[in-house]
C-alpha cells in the first residue's frame, strides 16, 4: 500500500493488542506509546479505542472531542470502513483522561486542535479496524476449518467464499480475542478505491441527540445535590477582590455562600437566578493592580515600536535587501489585526466536586491534559485521583484549550460542600478570554518591469503562544504558528525574507483562536498579493496564476474555485470580487467573495465560492459544513470582530458591541472539492483564515479602496 494511502506517518509506533472483555468480547487496543506492554491486558481493557461484545456492538472510544466539527462522525467512518460494519452501527463513548492511550500523535498531549483530527487518527483509527476484521475473519476460518484468505467480512459478519455460511461478529468475538494480535505493518488496509463509505456524505451521528435534547453538552451536567455558581473575576488581568458585601448576598432568598478567590468572587445558590442576583448584591469593589492604565493604544503603540526592530528570520532565500533596491517598483505597507474573543455559544463552564481523597469534574474540554493537570495542581491530589467526565462541546475554537475555566471552578468548589457548577455569564466570557492575538506586520515588496515579483520581505510582530504553552516547539526565537502561511507562501518569489518579532502584550492574555496564525498571515499574504497584482496593472487572478506554475495543487484550486465563481462576469456599481489562495492545516484552498458596499460604507458579502484539495476525504458533507460555518466565523471577525481595552478593562461585553453575524447577513457559501490521492488535510479552520482577505480583496474591487486594519471600518468606505 502506497503511503499517500496509509495517510501521515506518525512519530510513534502503534501498538495493537487483543483481551478477552470484561463479560466476553474483543478489544482493539491502540496505544501510541511504544512503553505500552500487552502484559497489562486486564489494566488497560476498559481503555481500548475499539470494542465490540457478544452482541456485536461495536463501541469507538473518542480520542477527540466533538465541538461542532462533525468530528465524532468522521473518526467512527474511519473504524467503520476497515471494520466492515455500517456506520449506524457504531456506537461512541469519550476517552477518559489517559494519555498512555489516547495522547495525539501529533500533539503529544489529549487535547483535540489545530484541524488535526483526521490527520493524526487517519491511520492508527483504520489500523484499529482493519485488526479487528482480521482476527474476526481469522476466528471464522478456524471455526470452519477453513482458510482465512478464502473468508471475507461484510456488513458485520464473515462469509466464507461461496457465501453460503457466514457469523456475526458477536458470535466470534471470544474466539477472536484468543488469537495471536497481528503486528500492525502486516494488517491490510483499504486501497481508496475500495473505499465503500470513505468519501460519502454521511450523516453526523449526533445530530440527532442534538435534536431530541438527549445529548449532554458540558452546561448540561447535573450530579445529584449540584448547586449552581455564578462567578465575577476582576476586570484587569491582575487584579483581586478590595471589598465584597457578602451579607447582602446572603440575604437573597436561595444563596448558600459566597467564596473568595484569590481573583475572583462566587455566589453559590441553589439556582442561577439566586446566584445571578447574590452576585449583583454584593456590590464587589476590585484592586485594580498594576494593569489599571493599559489600553489599546499602549498596546499598539508597544507593538509599532517593537516593529521597527528586526527579528528573528523564519525563512529567507535569495538578496532581498539588493532586490528591493533594484526593483522597478517598491510597495510598503502595513497590516494590523485586532485581539478576537472566542465567544462559542456555550458559555464556559465547570462543574466540580472535591472531596478528600478525590476530585470529579463534569466540563467539555478540548485539552484533558491540561485539565487534569490544573485540577491536581490546585487539590494537591495526585493525578489519578481527578476523574474528569468530558462532555460535548457547544463550540470551541480554541478557547476550551484553556484550563483557566476548570481552575476557577476547583477554586471555588474546594470551599463548597458538594457539587458546584461554576458558569460564566456571557459578560464575563467575553472580558475574561485569552484572545487572538494583536498583530502587528510590516511588509515591502518589489516587482520588476513586467509586475512580476523580485522581492518580498515580511517581519510579523505579535505574542507568541507557543512560547508560553510549548517552549520547546519554537525554533530560534520564532513561534511555528505565528508564521503559518508566512513564513512558506504557496507563490514562487525569487527572494523572500520572513521574521518572527515576539512581543507580549500587557494586560492580556493570548491564545489559540480558530485558524490562529494563518487568520492573520493569510490575510496579509493574500491582500499584499493583490497590492502586487494592482501595481503591475494585472487581474489578481492571472496573476496569481503566473506565480503558482510551479504549485499545481494550488493552482488547481484557484482555477476551479474562478470558474465556478463566474470571474471575470460584469459587476455592478460598487460590487466587487476578491480572490484568497493559501496553503494551511495541510490543505489547499481557493476562496472567492462578492460583496457589495453601500454608500454609508455598510459591507454586505452575497456570495463565498470555495474550491479545495484537502486530500482524502471522509466525509464530503463534513467539508462542505465547516466551509459554511468557518466562512461565516471568519466574515464575522473581519466585519466586526475586535477586543479593546481601556483602563486594563475589556470594553466588550455582549453580543451587542461584539456582534455577531446576523441571519440576514449570512452569504451563501458553495464548496468544491477536488478529488485526490494524497494524504489527509485538515477543514476545521481553512475557510476562516481565507475569508478575510477574499473580503477586503472584494472591497477594493468595489471601491478602489484598500483595508489594511480589520476590522472593516465602513466611515473608510463611504462612497
Amino acid at each position: 500500500m502506497s503511503n499517500s494511502a496509509r495517510g501521515p506517518q506518525l512519530n510513534r509506533r502503534h501498538f495493537l493488542k487483543a483481551s478477552v472483555a470484561v463479560g466476553g468480547g474483543l478489544i482493539i487496543n491502540l496505544s501510541l506509546d511504544p512503553s505500552f506492554s500487552a502484559a497489562a491486558d486486564a489494566d488497560f481493557a476498559p481503555n481500548a479505542f475499539i470494542r465490540i461484545d457478544r452482541k456485536g456492538l461495536v463501541t469507538l472510544v473518542m480520542p477527540q472531542v466533538e465541538m461542532g466539527q462533525g468530528i465524532y462522525t468522521a473518526q467512527a467512518m474511519l473504524l467503520a470502513e476497515e471494520l466492515e460494519v455500517a456506520l449506524d452501527d457504531v456506537k461512541l463513548e469519550h476517552a477518559p483522561v489517559d494519555e498512555t492511550l489516547y495522547a495525539h500523535p501529533m500533539l503529544g498531549r489529549q487535547m483535540t486542535g489545530g484541524s488535526t483530527s483526521i490527520r493524526a487518527f487517519w491511520t492508527p483509527l483504520r489500523i484499529a479496524g482493519a485488526t479487528a476484521r482480521t482476527l474476526l475473519i481469522q476466528a471464522a476460518a478456524k471455526e470452519w476449518n477453513v482458510d482465512p484468505v478464502t473468508c471475507r467480512a461484510e456488513d458485520g459478519f464473515v462469509l466464507d467464499v461461496s457465501g453460503t455460511r457466514k457469523l456475526a461478529y458477536g458470535e466470534l468475538v471470544d474466539m477472536a480475542a484468543s488469537l495471536p494480535v497481528p503486528a500492525p505493518e502486516t494488517v491490510t488496509l483499504k486501497s481508496p478505491e475500495d473505499f465503500k463509505l470513505l468519501g460519502t456524505s454521511a450523516k453526523r451521528l449526533d445530530t440527532p441527540g442534538k435534536v431530541d435534547g438527549s445529548l449532554n453538552y458540558g452546561i448540561d451536567a447535573f450530579p445529584q445535590g449540584t448547586k449552581i455558581a455564578a462567578i465575577a473575576i476582576s476586570p484587569v488581568l491582575g487584579g483581586k477582590p478590595k471589598s465584597v458585601n457578602e451579607q447582602a448576598a446572603l440575604g437573597v432568598n436561595g444563596v448558600r455562600q459566597v467564596v473568595l478567590t484569590d481573583e475572583a468572587v462566587a455566589v453559590v445558590a441553589d439556582h442561577t437566578s439566586a446566584a445571578k442576583k447574590g452576585l449583583e448584591a454584593a456590590s464587589i469593589e476590585w484592586d485594580d493592580g498594576p494593569n489599571a492604565q493599559v489600553s489599546s493604544a499602549d498596546i499598539v503603540r508597544h507593538l509599532e515600536q517593537e516593529s521597527l526592530k528586526p527579528g528573528a528570520i523564519a525563512h529567507s532565500e535569495g538578496d532581498v535587501t539588493t532586490a528591493l533596491a533594484s526593483a522597478a517598483q517598491r510597495i510598503d505597507a502595513v497590516y494590523q489585526l485586532p485581539f478576537l474573543s472566542h465567544t462559542a455559544m456555550e458559555p464556559m463552564n465547570c462543574t466540580v466536586h472535591v472531596r478528600k481523597d478525590t476530585c470529579q469534574l463534569w466540563v467539555g474540554t478540548q485539552n484533558l491534559s491540561a485539565a487534569k493537570m490544573a485540577a491536581a495542581t490546585l487539590t494537591a491530589l495526585a493525578p489519578e485521583k481527578i476523574i474528569i467526565n468530558n462532555h460535548i462541546i457547544g463550540g470551541g475554537f480554541g478557547r476550551r484549550l484553556e484550563a483557566d475555566g476548570i481552575a476557577h471552578a476547583v477554586k471555588v468548589a474546594m470551599q463548597v460542600d458538594g457539587p458546584v457548577k461554576v458558569i460564566w455569564s456571557r459578560e464575563e466570557d467575553i472580558q475574561h478570554g485569552y484572545y487572538r492575538p494583536y498583530y502587528y506586520d510590516r511588509i515591502s515588496g518589489g516587482i520588476d518591469e513586467q509586475g512580476n515579483p523580485v522581492a518580498w520581505m515580511h517581519r510579523v510582530s505579535g505574542s507568541s503562544i507557543f512560547a508560553r504553552i510549548a517552549p520547546a516547539a519554537m525554533r530560534n526565537g520564532v513561534d511555528p504558528d505565528g508564521v503559518e502561511g508566512a513564513a512558506h507562501p504557496p507563490y514562487s518569489l525569487p527572494a523572500i525574507h520572513v521574521e518572527f518579532n515576539q512581543v507580549e502584550p500587557q494586560g492580556v492574555l493570548t491564545s489559540w483562536w480558530r485558524g490562529v496564525g494563518p487568520s492573520h498571515n493569510v490575510f496579509v499574504v493574500e491582500s499584499f498579493i493583490d497590492e502586487l497584482a494592482a501595481a503591475a496593472n494585472a487581474d489578481p487572478v492571472e496573476y496569481r496564476k503566473r506565480l503558482l506554475a510551479e504549485n499545481p495543487r494550488a493552482l488547481r484550486v484557484l482555477e476551479l474555485a474562478a470558474e465556478k465563481a463566474e470571474w471575470g462576469r460584469p459587476l455592478s456599481a460598487r460590487q466587487g470580487r476578491g480572490v484568497a489562495v493559501q496553503f494551511a492545516f495541510g490543505s489547499y484552498l481557493a476562496m472567492i467573495a462578492d460583496a457589495t458596499v453601500e454608500a454609508d460604507g455598510t459591507v454586505r458579502v452575497t456570495r463565498i465560492v470555495t474550491a479545495v484539495d484537502c486530500g482524502l476525504t471522509v466525509n464530503p458533507d463534513t467539508i462542505a459544513a465547516q466551509m459554511e460555518g468557518g466562512a461565516l466565523y471568519g466574515l464575522t471577525a473581519a466585519l466586526y470582530g475586535a477586543i479593546t481595552l481601556k483602563d486594563g478593562r475589556v470594553e466588550q461585553s455582549n453580543f451587542h458591541d461584539y456582534l455577531p453575524l446576523r441571519i440576514e447577513e449570512a452569504p451563501h457559501v458553495e464548496t468544491h472539492i477536488i478529488p485526490s490521492a494524497e494524504p489527509p488535510g485538515g477543514i476545521g479552520e481553512t475557510a476562516t483564515s481565507a475569508v478575510f482577505p477574499a473580503v477586503t480583496n472584494a472591497i477594493f474591487s468595489a471601491t478602489g479602496k484598500r483595508v489594511r486594519t480589520l476590522p472593516v471600518n465602513p466611515e473608510d468606505l463611504k462612497a
